[in-house]
């Protein structure tokens, strides 16, 4: 089984930067992507990024592509969400996953979940 810990959500102004990390533990080797996904209150959860941690690929939503990064520290068990342009639409609670199968963005596919960090938008 995989820990996750979510950290770095909080309240910006839009146009404003955030920075997400998640903190994997545990049997790390048998999870090798790593997801960020959002949800609202009422709707369905949403995959955001995702990477592959041993190849380093990485995959995006359109609604967030150009805007947000995924990225790793290896040395430190940390997949980060970088989070530029902030729009309100993008306030969610935002959780990282883990997962053994082809890596994507779709929630279905991952086994182990963080509780997530809450990220606010304001215009």
């Amino acid at each position: 089984q995989v820990h996750l810990a979510e950290s770095g959500g909080g309240s910006v102004q839009a146009g404003g930067s955030l920075r997400l990390s998640c903190v994997v533990s545990g049997n790390t080797p048998s999870r090798n992507c790593i997801g960020w996904f959002r949800q609202t209150p009422g709707k369905e959860r949403e995959g955001v990024a995702a990477t592959n941690t041993r190849a380093g690929s990485t995959y995006y939503a359109s609604v967030i592509r150009g805007r947000f990064a995924i990225s790793q520290d290896t040395a430190k068990n940390t997949v980060y969400l970088q989070m530029n342009n902030l729009k309100p639409e993008d306030t969610a609670t935002y959780y990282c996953a883990a997962g053994a199968q082809t890596c994507n963005i779709y929630p279905e596919t991952y086994n182990d979940w963080g509780q997530g960090t809450q990220v606010t938008v304001s215009s």
